[in-house]
């Protein structure tokens, strides 16, 4: 019989590696009762180690930071905003940081420029896969279960641009061989966005996003030039992602990210 440490462990397994479970269905694989299930989801979301929203469960903080496979997210976590600040301060329209959590993404860091008029998602906000930039970018390096997850299940369309499965399914090559992706409305009517991705040991670990209001946002010209200083960005911290190790604290590694400048 499992002990209650095992128990434990297994659930924060489950929900490290599937990154959105509920109760009943870790409850169900591990074969224990769901009133059992509730009782460690709570001890482990008050300690941090899961988030709940409407009855699923995500990995927390303190999961995010001792997972291997997510060790990546501290160094992007404390970076983040450092990162951002540099391209918003380029380009002046909003910049965003978003990783998968499973079959969803999440707005890990984002920075907003110094005017009334902005684009935003939340900081921690979990987004669909399937639609815009930097969601489609990480859908597109996503294992292919994630892929198959997310285009046979329930899509919203939230535009007229919104991309249906068909159409998702074959960018997924071209997304890969280009190294970003280009939206248009695909979230929100008249905002333009693009995106790249971040690598950290032939892993795609996050995109960086800029997105903005089509009038300003969605000349050739404008498109270019984000382009540039987004692929900048995004290798100087694949560079640094790669030189760090986990014992290195916040200021080490941002100066590691200063230097490749």
């Amino acid at each position: 019989m499992a002990t209650s440490f095992e128990r434990g462990l297994s659930i924060l397994a489950e929900v490290a590696a599937d990154g959105d479970v509920t109760v009943d269905a870790v409850a169900n694989k591990l074969g224990i009762p769901s009133s059992t299930a509730y009782r460690y989801f709570r001890a482990l979301r008050e300690q941090n180690f899961v988030i709940e929203e409407e009855g699923h469960y995500r990995p927390g903080q303190v999961l995010l930071r001792v997972a291997g496979h997510h060790q990546a997210q501290s160094y992007l976590a404390e970076v983040g905003n450092a990162v951002l600040r540099e391209i918003v301060d380029q380009v002046g329209e909003t910049a965003v940081m978003i990783v998968r959590l499973g079959s969803q993404a999440m707005c890990l860091r984002r920075v907003e420029p110094d005017k009334s008029l902005k684009y935003s998602f939340a900081v921690n906000e979990l987004l669909p896969l399937h639609a815009g930039a930097g969601q489609r970018l990480l859908l597109a390096w996503a294992p292919p279960e994630v892929v198959h997850q997310v285009l046979s299940g329930p899509m919203a369309r939230f535009t007229a641009n919104t991309l249906g499965r068909e159409q998702i399914l074959a960018s997924i090559p071209q997304i890969r061989s280009s190294g970003y992706v280009l939206s248009r409305g695909e979230l929100d009517p008249g905002s333009v966005s693009i995106a790249v991705p971040v690598v950290n040991h032939g892993e795609v670990v996050c995109s960086i996003n800029v997105a903005g209001p089509e009038g300003q946002c969605g000349s050739k010209l404008w498109i270019s030039s984000t382009l540039r200083v987004i692929r900048e960005s995004a290798n100087k911290l694949t560079h640094a992602l790669q030189e760090s190790t986990p014992n290195k604290s916040t200021r080490e590694t941002l100066d590691d990210y200063s230097s490749i400048g």
